[in-house]
């Protein structure tokens, strides 16, 4: 048995035999007495932790998954904690929710997002990166916006360590220095906390965060949200920005596109920065699944471009779904990546498209042949020892071929993409797509399809320049290591015994960590 206590603000694991140097009177035979002296063997120290933060999803505003430090072996799970305590399954015994990604303190400080009852009902944990001991918890009165699948809860730290979650009401709760207990949440309102006071019951039925809040390194915050006919202010689904300073500002994304089947900010979908954090990626959509991709102002949210999203196949308006997490990726030469469906169900076996736009969305390049429920990752091509050509950086996405739709065989892989580099598609040999540097399929056979293999189940892939490989989850219930110079997947651990479930991110933590989620679980692997 140990016990654990917090010592300026360090946590000891002490041996419970004994507390301190205890004096054990001995009585003896003829009145005879002595005392045996027992000292306690030294307690265990956890060593500090000083590592690079994990902000959210896609680690970073630019959503590029990239490790600043080498994850751990996957040698065993360490601890394991619900992210959702009333999982509802579909009779086919589907997992269809989607679930927010951890996001790490630079002390090594988890903040897990946890759905707590079948419906709403949303709260945050912080516990130890290395034990998995709970420090606090913070419920939440979050609502989810009108939805198919259950959309996702996130949480986001910004680079002064500040914990920002959505809250009803289209508001946001913020906690500074989450690495400690007993301090109060705060909360703001991108249209004015006072007309949130004033006519809270209407903002509340009819004002919803649909998308992670991203922000940048000043600690201003931006993300996407949805109003139903007649909410108050005059507000209408679009884009929210609240400055470090506390000002809020938002634009409807029927005036940012001028289209009126546009109705707001695409659900589950991260707003994403550029590199130098002066343009605004958003994608916003419709009823009817047509969408575009906005370049906004991210001081003032005015339009600098847009681009309708096309289908390359069919030429016509591609899919941006409720149903899927994908959000825009900026490369570190400025151009963007998002992830479509394609115009009709199946007739790219329902992989959808990798989207690709230079800085100001006024070209289209190359796109690539997967793009379904994917925030691409970027891998910078030192990476691949093997790699010949001139890119300074590659693309990694699920590359699932699913056997229920289409010509699809279910061998699902996952791919490494060159984005300056082309090759004809394989279902549509018409288009050209990003060239394949590397691929792998999957480990498990799948026993509806023969020859097939279990889904991959990553929405965003951690990616690790120390170790050169890519942390992915799948559908059979391991965690992989894809070491990209032996193209191998060198290392696993079994985390479930698997199920079909919505995709679900890999993050690493301050010590190198390795997080994965699995059947409504989250699991931290290393050492």
């Amino acid at each position: 048995m140990h016990l654990a206590q917090k010592t300026n603000g360090r946590f000891v694991l002490a041996a419970a035999a004994l507390a301190g140097a205890l004096l054990v009177a001995c009585g003896g035979g003829g009145g005879g007495s002595g005392t045996t002296v027992v000292t306690e063997p030294p307690p265990v120290v956890l060593p500090p932790v000083n590592g690079p933060a994990w902000l959210g999803f896609g680690a970073d505003a630019q959503h590029t998954a990239v490790a600043q430090i080498a994850t751990q072996d996957l040698a065993r799970i360490r601890w394991r904690t619900a992210v959702d305590m009333a999982p509802q399954y579909s009779p086919q015994g589907y997992l269809l929710v989607h679930y927010g990604s951890p996001a790490i303190t630079s002390k090594n400080t988890v903040l897990v997002p946890v759905k707590r009852l079948s419906q709403d009902g949303y709260m945050v944990r912080a516990v130890i990166g290395y034990t998995g001991e709970l420090l606090w918890e913070m419920q939440t009165d979050y609502v989810m916006p009108p939805h198919r699948w259950t959309p996702s809860f996130n949480v986001t730290l910004t680079s002064a360590n500040r914990m920002i979650v959505p809250a009803l009401g289209g508001r946001v709760l913020y906690r500074d220095n989450p690495d400690s207990g007993g301090v109060s949440a705060q909360s703001a309102a991108f249209y004015g906390n006072a007309a949130y006071d004033a006519n809270k019951a209407a903002f509340d039925a009819n004002v919803f965060v649909n998308t992670p809040i991203t922000a940048d390194s000043q600690g201003n915050i931006y993300f996407g949200f949805t109003a139903l006919p007649g909410a108050p202010a005059g507000l209408r689904g679009g884009v929210a920005r609240i400055g470090a300073d506390g000002k809020g500002s938002w634009v409807a994304a029927t005036v940012l596109t001028g289209d009126a089947e546009i109705d707001k900010a695409a659900t589950n979908s991260a707003p994403a920065l550029s590199q130098d954090q002066k343009t605004l990626y958003v994608a916003v959509n419709g009823p009817r699944e047509k969408g575009y991709l906005l370049a906004l102002d991210a001081a003032t949210l005015t339009l600098k471009s847009k681009a309708l999203l096309i289908d390359p196949q069919t030429a016509q308006s591609a899919r941006v779904s409720d149903d899927s997490t994908a959000s825009p990726t900026v490369g570190p030469d400025g151009d963007v990546f998002f992830g479509v469906l394609e115009t009709t169900y199946a007739q790219h076996n329902a992989r959808g498209w990798l989207l690709h736009f230079n800085a100001g969305l006024t070209q289209t390049k190359t796109p690539g042949s997967f793009g379904w429920d994917d925030t691409a990752s970027i891998v910078p091509a030192s990476m691949v020892p093997g790699y010949k050509g001139s890119s300074q950086y590659l693309i990694t996405t699920k590359y699932n071929n699913y056997g229920r739709a289409g010509s699809g065989d279910s061998k699902n892989k996952v791919a490494l993409l060159d984005p300056n580099a082309a090759q004809a598609d394989f279902i549509a040999p018409g288009v050209q797509v990003m060239k394949e540097v590397l691929t792998i399929l999957g480990v498990t056979p799948d026993p509806n399809y023969p020859g097939g293999v279990v889904e991959w189940c990553i929405n965003t892939a951690a990616v690790d320049p120390f170790t050169k490989s890519i942390l992915v989850n799948s559908e059979d219930g391991w965690l992989y290591r894809w070491d990209l110079t032996t193209n191998t997947l060198s290392q696993k651990v079994r985390l479930t015994s698997g199920l079909g479930e919505s995709y679900t991110p890999t993050a690493i933590g301050a010590d190198g960590t390795v997080y994965a989620i699995n059947n409504a679980m989250l699991f931290a692997v290393g050492k």
